[in-house]
């Protein structure tokens, strides 16, 4: 091998500085006590601020060096005792192996495996979705104390909008509701960054671990037909943007106070995200008060430059992220091109300076720059925590209340063990453990073949593959019949997995692939009683065939359940536990494919037929509704009459109305402030009974919809949801506490939250509450 004379000069600089030396239980570092040049670094003096630290640390270095801090993988700085970085981490449902700052090659060998999130998002359970952010977050510093991790920036939650059934990505949202997704992101934030439940208490800022929403702005297109998100312009209403699209990103901002967002692929009306001043400085910096790290997709800048045209050489694009308030390039554009681009004079190094700051802010709040990382606030978290039996219980109890029970003719299920004498196992998803994971995934602690989980439910378990694969260009019908026919009962383990919907290749239809419908009716029609289907997918299937199907009995979706979702759908068919999941998203005919993709209208338009988009404004056909999901129990509902009947915004004397055509008053959430917006909030108090025969756990989900919804208002709208156990017979009282400016508001045509006077209705369920809104 050959070793070039800067390689050699390079390797004793890093053995004379007083960098840590990297090895397999010692984290990198900054600012070693014990090396006497420490004490005159001031970014090194733990006592003062993290700003001032920061402005010292990049006060000391050349241009060069800065400009190679600008990239995802940063090098060491070895003169000033400054580690490499990788700021490419993953930890979407676990800590993940997909990004660059993570190895699973020591003696920690995998990580607590949660289902794929659009999964436990069916749990509805904000409780659960933080606990899963505190182990992410503890098992990712339990990783980096062993030695494993170079980055303690995680590129996640996904929080963009469900908004297309098609699209490969979905499978990683929590949806299609911006106000649950919104939700979702606080919860999982303040756990994976060490944060309490309710937030704020952060010590003196520091992280436990980076979390970073993505992908910042209306990205929900991959690759469809002939069009990829590299060069997808999505043209966006002010309307669809202040209620749909950007929600949940100002709550990750400003109440789960995240130290990082990703700029995404796509352009938004004409402008690149990355190179969008307005999103990026205006709204998310100055607007919503944003104070971590901006990072792009990655390649985002040569995309702008390449696909998206913007800029006509190199250093534009790179100027033009900068200026626009990107801080860093996963890629290598910027080092490429952004000192040509201050030679030129097309961005300066003020520009530089200040994504420099906010990039070592980060890695000092993480407490990369105060020394022997043992020795500090997260330094007493053992990698023995990764994999920890706790945590391994909780991927199990999310998989168990995240699955989804669609259908139950005559109540098949649960299944008796004691009565199943012989079960029959049929589909090519049910022998495949690695499907259970989804993408973004990473080598789990362990996990189980729901084939393998099942056998142990029934005294005969026969298995057949049925289709070649989930896209079932070929199946052996004749076998599945022929074991369906001499078994008691069959359970058919079906629907997509990775090679049918994933980053970068959207679905074509929304049917199930190939013959799985052939192969599921031949072997309905051939059993001895009704069969049992699941299926595994992350975006909406229309299964309409098996949903009116008789010979069908049972249907229940199942995500991509996680390491321990064999376990949980055996528990579930053979009655050890109560499914209670609710479906995230609407699950829409086939016939919805013929709407473009690209069309990103959430409004129904009557004028041409278009139905718009999601449980809010769709007005059209379903296969099965936002929020729906079945029990193995009864569940009942009713208002207390502590609950108002009117909301009396005319006595907050500072909110001016106005009229609008239609003769309806209505005001600005903007006119009425933050302190009347406070004064107008309001309690529903809700009734709750568990009045069957077994125990269960399920979201309570509360919707707020209008007699006759205008000037684009939706359809109906979640408010508020919480997760109850209650045993048999037993009841329980609830509180949701409702903030007209927030839950009754909808967005104008100019992007303005406006709440209008007139009629509205509380929904749980079956039971209704009428409210009425004087101005």
């Amino acid at each position: 091998m050959k070793l070039h004379i800067s390689t050699l000069i390079t390797t004793i600089l890093l053995c004379l500085s007083f960098v840590s030396i990297v090895q397999s239980t010692q984290p990198p570092f900054s600012c070693d006590s014990s090396n006497p040049q420490t004490k005159s670094l001031k970014f090194c003096q733990t006592g003062l601020p993290i700003s001032v630290r920061v402005q010292d640390l990049v006060s000391r270095l050349t241009l060069d060096e800065k400009i190679s801090q600008l990239v995802n993988s940063a090098p060491a700085v070895p003169r000033l005792g400054i580690p490499a970085y990788e700021w490419w981490s993953e930890s979407l449902h676990g800590v993940g192996s997909a990004g660059k700052g993570i190895f699973f090659n020591g003696s920690i060998a995998g990580a607590t495996s949660f289902p794929q999130v659009i999964l436990t998002a069916a749990t509805f359970d904000e409780n659960l979705w933080y606990h899963i952010g505190q182990v992410i977050g503890l098992e990712a510093r339990g990783v980096y104390n062993a030695g494993q991790a170079i980055g303690m920036t995680f590129w996640a939650p996904n929080i963009n909008i469900f908004r297309d059934p098609r699209w490969g990505r979905g499978q990683e949202t929590p949806g299609e509701d911006p106000i649950m997704t919104g939700k979702y992101a606080i919860r999982y934030v303040r756990g994976v960054q060490g944060d309490s439940f309710n937030g704020g208490q952060l010590k003196k800022g520091h992280l436990q671990a980076s979390a970073c929403c993505k992908h910042f702005t209306a990205y929900d297109l991959d690759q469809w037909k002939n069009l990829d998100r590299f060069s997808f312009n999505a043209i966006v209403t002010p309307q669809d943007m202040a209620d749909t699209f950007q929600p949940p990103f100002q709550d990750c901002i400003q109440k789960a106070q995240a130290s990082g967002i990703m700029c995404s692929y796509n352009s938004v009306n004409g402008i690149p995200s990355c190179a969008n001043y307005n999103l990026l400085t205006e709204t998310a910096r100055q607007q919503w008060g944003f104070h971590g790290y901006i990072t792009s997709d990655c390649d985002a800048v040569q995309v702008m430059h390449d696909n998206h045209r913007y800029g006509n050489t190199p250093e534009d694009s790179t100027a033009f992220a900068l200026k626009a308030g990107m801080d860093i390039d996963c890629g290598d554009y910027l080092k490429k091109y952004t000192k040509s681009a201050v030679m030129k004079k097309k961005v300066s190094q003020v520009h530089i300076d200040r994504a420099l700051h906010n990039l070592f802010s980060i890695r000092m709040r993480l407490g990369l720059f105060n020394g022997d990382p043992k020795k500090q606030l997260y330094g007493n978290i053992s990698p023995s925590l990764v994999c920890a039996p706790q945590h391994q219980e909780l991927a199990l109890e999310a998989a168990r209340n995240g699955i989804v029970l669609l259908k139950n003719t005559g109540k098949l299920l649960p299944l008796s063990k004691a009565k199943t004498n012989s079960l029959a196992v049929i589909g090519h998803n049910a022998n495949n453990a690695y499907i259970l994971r989804g993408n973004y995934d990473g080598p789990p602690c362990k996990y189980i073949e729901i084939l393998k989980a099942l056998v142990g439910y029934a005294k005969s378990v026969q298995y057949q593959q049925g289709c070649n694969a989930a896209n079932c260009t070929s199946a052996d019908i004749n076998q599945a019949v022929d074991i369906a026919r001499n078994s008691d009962y069959v359970v058919l383990v079906m629907g997509l997995d990775q090679t049918q919907e994933r980053e970068q290749f959207d679905r074509d239809d929304l049917v199930l692939p190939g013959q799985q419908e052939n192969l599921i009716n031949s072997v309905a029609k051939a059993a001895k009683k009704p069969v049992i289907l699941v299926i595994l997918s992350g975006g909406p299937v229309d299964i309409s065939f098996a949903k009116y199907n008789p010979k069908i009995g049972s249907i229940l979706w199942a995500g991509y359940p996680g390491e321990a979702g064999g376990i949980a759908l055996a528990e579930i068919i053979f009655g050890e536990h109560n499914p209670g999941g609710k479906l995230p998203v609407t699950w829409y005919p086939q016939a919805f494919v013929k709407i473009p993709m690209t069309d990103m209208r959430m409004r129904p338009d009557p004028k041409t037929g278009y139905p718009g988009r999601t449980y809010r404004f769709y007005k059209g056909p379903k296969v099965y509704e936002f929020g729906y999901g079945l029990s193995y129990t009864t569940y009942s509902y009713g208002f207390h009459s502590a609950t108002p009947n009117t909301i009396q915004l005319n006595q907050l004397s500072s909110v001016k109305t106005v009229e609008n055509s239609d003769s309806i008053r209505y005001t600005s959430v903007e006119e009425i402030g933050s302190d009347n917006c406070e004064k107008a909030k309001f309690s529903a108090h809700v009734s709750v009974e568990n009045s069957g025969e077994m125990d269960g756990k399920h979201p309570v989900l509360l919707f707020v919809k209008q007699d006759k919804a205008r000037n684009g208002s939706p359809i109906k709208q979640l408010v508020g949801f919480q997760s109850v156990s209650l045993k048999a017979g037993e009841n329980s009282q609830l509180v949701f506490e409702i903030s007209p400016c927030e839950h009754l508001s909808s967005a104008n045509e100019d992007g303005l939250m406006m709440i209008e006077e007139g009629s509205r209705y509380l929904v749980i369920g079956d039971a209704e509450h009428p409210i009425n809104i004087m101005m």
